[in-house]
């Protein structure tokens, strides 16, 4: 049958991305407490179009995902992207996945246990024989506002927020790339919080968890300061990006602060790191 994707066009425009969003698929991540832990993602998957070509090969991207429906993680996703790139005859690949993950968490007082959800993705990006990997997870939490706190004769307002943290690991001697888990950016940003989000309180963990956040006000650019201070300590962490965001409750809009950042090792490793973060800019 005639492959009509494969006919030359002739308009000389080279495409950055060309492939399938919104693909919804089961996948295998790694669980720090479980080993794995089996979820259902939103996938995009991409190639770059060379200007020859009229089209790329979309049930191609299928073919090359139920090839690798085990394990989706740092470790796996480099093979995902470099059979795209063969199959697709592609210069570049990118893979974005976002996912649940799920997290048994335990209220500070009564001690009542519930499964959480975090909003987590992969970034993954082959060009040029350079693999690039993002890991993200969005955190909520609670927030009380310090000058509510300090001008007020009781009380203050408080509101949900979310801390939303993507790194890039640093490149270990051997190299491949350091591992940061999940659970790691959740507990880094919640600290950063007033309080944490439960997703089961009884009524001494209610009261717990309000005074707590009466007792740690902050404001959203405390929260990233505080997330950023973390993550630079860390030498896995080679580059970062970090956005928190309150939804006010005492206002028509939101709040934010974000900061991106690199370790400075090597020219190399900061171009590299650099390219990333224009990648999820």
């Amino acid at each position: 049958m005639e492959d009509v994707q494969n006919h030359r066009d002739g308009r000389n425009i080279a495409l950055d991305h060309a492939g399938v969003s919104d693909l919804r698929y089961p996948i295998v991540v790694l669980d720090r407490d479980n080993q794995v832990q089996h979820t259902i993602a939103n996938i995009s998957m991409s190639v770059g179009l060379p200007e020859e070509f009229k089209g790329t090969h979309m049930s191609r991207f299928i073919e090359v995902l139920n090839e690798h429906r085990g394990e989706l993680t740092l470790r796996t996703l480099p093979v995902l992207l470099l059979d795209l790139r063969r199959r697709l005859h592609a210069k570049s690949a990118r893979v974005e996945v976002v996912f649940p993950y799920f997290i048994e968490r335990v209220a500070p007082v009564s001690g009542a246990k519930a499964l959480m959800d975090y909003e987590c993705s992969f970034l993954g990006e082959s060009l040029n024989g350079t693999d690039d990997f993002v890991l993200g997870v969005k955190v909520p939490v609670t927030s009380l506002c310090p000058c509510s706190k300090a001008i007020s004769d009781y009380g203050a307002h408080n509101q949900r927020g979310y801390i939303t943290i993507q790194t890039r690991a640093s490149k270990l001697s051997d190299g491949s790339s350091a591992f940061v888990w999940i659970e790691e950016l959740v507990a880094i940003a919640e600290e950063a919080a007033s309080a944490p989000v439960y997703p089961l309180l009884k009524r001494p963990d209610e009261r717990h968890v309000t005074m707590q956040a009466y007792d740690h006000p902050v404001f959203v650019e405390d929260m990233v300061r505080e997330v950023a201070l973390n993550l630079q300590r860390d030498p896995r962490v080679a580059w970062f990006h970090i956005r928190a965001v309150n939804q006010e409750s005492i206002h028509n809009h939101s709040a934010f602060a974000q900061i991106a950042w690199t370790r400075d090792t090597s020219a190399e490793s900061t171009e590299a790191a650099a390219h990333v973060s224009q990648l999820v800019a």
